[in-house]
């Protein structure tokens, strides 16, 4: 229940945001468009592919201060959801938590967020990879998960799939 309000109210939209500027994505977009059809060897070649798949974005272009907003706006949920102590029974989860809030203090503790040190763009280029692998791997295992367990969410989260740019939670 933790992760699947996480990505409700952030995860979906951080991986929107970051697939959009993912130069890698066209080689693993199709692979990720989970469908009812999906068995667990679907799900178990999807895994696979992204092991190779190299999640590294350049922060230089993203809208960083439009990433820092977002993260600000929904600090108190995320802090909210580490206060959940079954958080700790799952620990990719936990880590990609704690890689969340990272990314967010390193957004906070600059003065501004343009013309910053090349150092500097790579140091938030490394946090925002981190953060975007590990968004990508939870949100499979959850959307398998959901899939098994909860027909009725895994629906509607398979309709408003961040990696299908046709995805409308309109039932067709």
């Amino acid at each position: 229940m933790i992760i699947g309000v996480f990505y409700s109210e952030v995860g979906t939209r951080l991986l929107k945001k970051f697939s959009v500027h993912d130069p890698g994505i066209i080689q693993i977009r199709a692979a990720l468009h989970v469908s009812n059809n999906w068995s667990d060897e679907d799900f178990k070649k999807a895994h696979a592919l992204l092991k190779d798949h190299s999640f590294r974005l350049d922060s230089r272009t993203l809208p960083l201060e439009d990433l820092h907003i977002f993260l600000s706006q929904h600090k108190g949920f995320m802090l909210a959801l580490l206060e959940n102590p079954q958080l700790y029974e799952h620990d990719r989860f936990t880590d990609l938590m704690h890689a969340v809030f990272h990314l967010a203090e390193e957004l906070i503790s600059r003065e501004r967020l343009v013309n910053l040190p090349h150092a500097d763009y790579d140091h938030l280029s490394v946090d925002i990879a981190r953060v975007y692998g590990q968004l990508v791997v939870e949100w499979l295992t959850y959307m398998q998960h959901l899939k098994k367990h909860y027909p009725y969410l895994f629906s509607l989260a398979m309709r408003t799939n961040p990696f299908d740019a046709n995805a409308s939670a309109i039932v067709q």
